[in-house]
């Protein structure tokens, strides 16, 4: 007869009950992958559908790069930090198995099976930290899972659910070094969770570190045992974040060559809005999301009241959940939490440490004993009053007290019955099971829609993609040219998600040096600097060796796009190779005009940057903003200047949001609203001659446009300079995984410059990288000697110097633990 595994099943329940209430949600909201309703909300769509594509297409040796070097993107990014960053769950890897136009299916599975996992560690562990009955722990291991921060925020940052799976697991490690039991497993899973994830591995492990130190005070162990888990704990973490380093130290130093983004202040949410939370059916950006399930709620709050836990015990769990619900809302402790900088996004991201306690303190309360009615109606009480005080908040719905008093309802009746006999118990689990599926389902459904509400989205893979992957592939010449797959983007990945090898970039490793060099030519950006954009302009096409552009219609998904009928088109030209050669002269510094700057790149001069005039509609000219600048508000703006005959018109507005027209030619939409967003400089057509150059300007929002907004380019002086960097450039250039390698002409002198940022890395024949105006450079090697440029991220070689340094203590931690486990029994004989 099969041995009865209470682990196995309460781990299988829970899984079971988060896999049903998870897709029933996304069902009852009819999302991806039930619906028509795309599920791909702001960074899930902008960030990890892509960088799982490109995942996939590492999988099956497909990409343009490596694990080092990602040549799609940015003109030639470091990828080890993204890997790090968004790639390094176990989990991740799944999406191999899928076909790549499934990409969008594949990321949901690996959120689902995520959560599932995180449901059943935690009733594993429940389980381990004290016996009781296994369909209550997988109740509770479910109402972790199912948690309003993680239906609500991380499922769409998937990233943030390696948290959500690392936190029981690294309380498993600290009751392993509390007992000195698994000495190299525990080191292990420290390694593997804080490779997947360091962030909210860090804050995993601080929760790990709080539930160790109250377990070590209530076991009333002697002070030697107490020291010793301790220090078995202490080294555990050490050896794992050591065994981490080279995917960690990537990661750290790649922010700290990011560009910086956004810069925010932690505000507290208000007391009412954190109650609301707690409750099912509601939903905010910047409050914490609390929601466990009433069941749960109800046994956590009977906890302080229930007698049957020592009372040793039942203060020490409770103390520590009011203490980290407290240090949620201090702006100290909310550094701590956050690794010492206040998020650009939500500033709750450490609300499932919280969770994760509570559901805790609810095993501890029901482990003993079934509360009676002395802890039922003191912990009823105080669930009351959390509802109550939640009515001051906008964030309740109509849903929400309906479902709250349903769930305590349930909840009560269940706790009521479970020791009545054994059909009572059924109909006590039934009721609990039902509870929390339903809450959680509810509540899955409205965080669906509300996102759709409040955030950008975007739509999964389709026939756009189908088309504009087509058209790429088609083109591809690289690493003779580059294809960049177009200005009008499905995300702002579309390189990593439709091949390509485009300027577009979106990343919280976004380089500094990236963003600044893009903006100083002309380029466009949103979230604050971090997504840069594609900037179509046959200038900065020349000098990043672009030779194949592809141009889509604008994306039909984005309701503030103009329905446009324009064809897909791929345009060539003709492009210098990646490797050029410029004089021995430094270049002048980049200076404010971006149509100098272009000039400046190339070696040329290729634009007139005429003088402008500016009229508002009444005829009146428009005041000056500064030195450089028009002010402009809502309305409608003239502006004037004179080309020289069969010039191009090129506009640059960074900071209009509205459109521009010139002459009778269409309008084009400029979507700048600095900082946050910036719109790039763009192509108006031809202009020039004895007629003024009149743009009509639409503004929506205030605003500004500069003085030199004008340029006029001349394409015969532009084909003359690009004949000549083909003349002097590289005779054949070979890219790799991690570098560049390219032949010059015979006797070239002078500086040789590669089409791709400076990015931290670059070294070239043995010696660091220089820089000309943000591109990697080095000088002209003597005797006609190839050009051998190599790229390793910073923090590599420190990170596997460190990690073979851990993997060596692993070992040995090992062996001293086996020797003190023999020389345990001997002694005691």
């Amino acid at each position: 007869m099969p041995t009865f595994r209470p682990r196995l099943w309460a781990g299988s329940l829970a899984a079971l009950l988060t896999v049903t209430a998870v897709c029933a949600g996304d069902a009852v909201a009819r999302s991806f992958p039930f619906g028509p309703h795309t599920r791909n909300v702001n960074d899930l769509g902008n960030q990890f559908v892509p960088f799982h594509a490109r995942l996939w297409d590492l999988l099956h040796g497909s990409t343009d790069g490596g694990v080092l070097l990602n040549w799609s993107s940015g003109y030639g990014t470091s990828f080890l930090p993204d890997l790090g960053t968004y790639l390094t769950s176990p989990f991740a890897l799944l999406v191999g198995v899928f076909p790549r136009d499934r990409i969008d299916l594949a990321v949901y599975v690996v959120t689902v099976l995520k959560m599932a996992s995180a449901a059943a560690l935690m009733a594993l562990l429940l389980l381990t930290l004290r016996g009781g009955r296994w369909w209550a722990a997988g109740v509770l291991g479910a109402s972790y899972a199912l948690c309003g921060w993680s239906v609500a925020e991380a499922s769409y940052n998937p990233m943030w659910l390696d948290g959500l799976v690392a936190l029981p697991l690294l309380c498993l490690a600290g009751e392993w070094a509390r007992t000195g039991r698994h000495r190299i497993a525990a080191p292990l899973l420290v390694a593997l969770m804080w490779a997947a994830n360091f962030y909210t591995a860090y804050m995993a492990t601080l929760g790990a570190a709080l539930v160790l130190a109250v377990r070590l005070f209530t076991e009333r162990e002697d002070r030697r045992a107490v020291v010793r888990g301790l220090l078995r704990a202490v080294t555990t973490a050490g050896v794992g974040i050591g065994l981490s380093a080279p995917v960690l130290l990537p990661v750290y130093l790649g922010t700290k060559h990011a560009y910086p983004g956004w810069d925010r202040t932690f505000a507290p949410a208000h007391w009412p809005d954190v109650f609301a939370r707690l409750l099912p059916a509601t939903y905010s950006f910047f409050t914490p999301a609390l929601f466990l399930g009433t069941g749960t709620l109800l046994l956590a709050c009977a906890l302080a009241f229930q007698r049957s836990v020592p009372r040793r015990e039942r203060w020490a769990w409770a103390g520590l959940v009011a203490g980290v619900a407290l240090s949620l809302q201090w702006g100290p402790t909310h550094l701590l939490w956050h690794a010492f900088a206040t998020p650009n996004g939500s500033p709750y991201r450490q609300t499932f440490v919280l969770a994760g306690l509570v559901v805790i303190a609810a095993w501890i309360s029901v482990s003993y004993d079934w509360p009676g009615w002395r802890a039922l109606v003191g912990g009823g009480a105080v669930l009351l009053l959390i509802g109550a005080g939640a009515g001051f908040s906008d964030l309740v719905t109509p849903w929400t007290y309906p479902l709250f008093a349903a769930g305590l309802v349930a909840a009560v009746g269940a706790l009521l019955l479970v020791g009545r006999g054994r059909r009572s118990a059924v109909v006590a689990a039934v009721l609990l099971v039902g509870a929390q599926a339903g809450q959680a389902t509810a509540t899955t459904a409205f965080a669906d829609r509300q996102r759709l509400n409040r955030l950008d989205d975007y739509a999964p893979w389709g026939e756009r993609q189908r088309t504009q992957a087509a058209a790429v592939a088609g083109a591809d010449g690289w690493p003779r040219y580059r294809t960049e797959p177009g200005r009008e983007q499905t995300t702002a990945n579309d390189p990593l998600l439709v091949g390509g090898q485009g300027a577009a970039y979106y990343s919280s490793l976004t380089p500094d040096v990236l963003t600044r060099t893009l903006r100083a030519l002309g380029g466009g950006w949103t979230s604050n600097g971090r997504a840069v954009q594609s900037l179509d302009n046959p200038v900065t096409d020349a000098v990043f060796s672009v030779g194949a552009r592809v141009r889509m219609p604008r994306d039909p998904h984005q309701g503030w796009n103009a329905p446009d009928g324009r064809p897909l088109t791929v345009s060539r030209e003709e492009a210098p190779p990646l490797v050029t050669v410029r004089g021995p002269d430094a270049p002048v510094p980049y200076g404010r005009s971006p149509f100098r700057n272009q000039e400046r790149l190339l070696g040329t001069t290729v634009y007139a940057v005429p003088p402008t005039m500016l009229r508002a509609a009444k005829g009146g000219p428009a005041a000056d903003r500064g030195a450089y600048d028009y002010r402009v508000g809502r309305g409608t703006y003239t502006l004037t200047a004179r080309c020289p005959a069969a010039s191009e018109a090129y506009l640059w507005a960074p900071d209009l949001f509205g459109s521009a027209r010139l002459s009778n030619g269409p309008e084009i939409p400029f979507r700048g609203q600095l900082p946050r967003r910036r719109a790039p400089m763009q192509r108006l057509g031809t202009a020039g001659g004895s007629t003024p150059v009149t743009v009509t300007l639409t503004s929506v929002r205030e605003g500004t446009v500069p003085h030199e907004a004008i340029g006029c380019l001349d394409r015969s002086r532009l084909a003359s300079a690009v004949a000549g960097l083909k003349r002097t450039g590289a005779t054949a250039v070979h890219v790799t995984a991690d570098g560049i390698r390219a032949e010059l002409p015979p006797g070239s002198t002078g500086t040789v410059v590669i089409a791709a940022p400076r990015i931290a890395g670059w070294s070239c024949q043995g010696r660091p990288a220089d820089s000309y105006l943000g591109l990697v450079s080095t000088p002209a090697p003597a005797r006609d000697t190839p050009v051998d440029c190599t790229f390793r991220p910073p923090g590599l070689r420190a990170g596997a110097t460190v990690g073979a340094g851990a993997a060596l203590a692993l070992p040995v931690a090992g062996v001293w633990g086996a020797r003190r486990r023999r020389r345990g029994p001997a002694s005691g004989n």
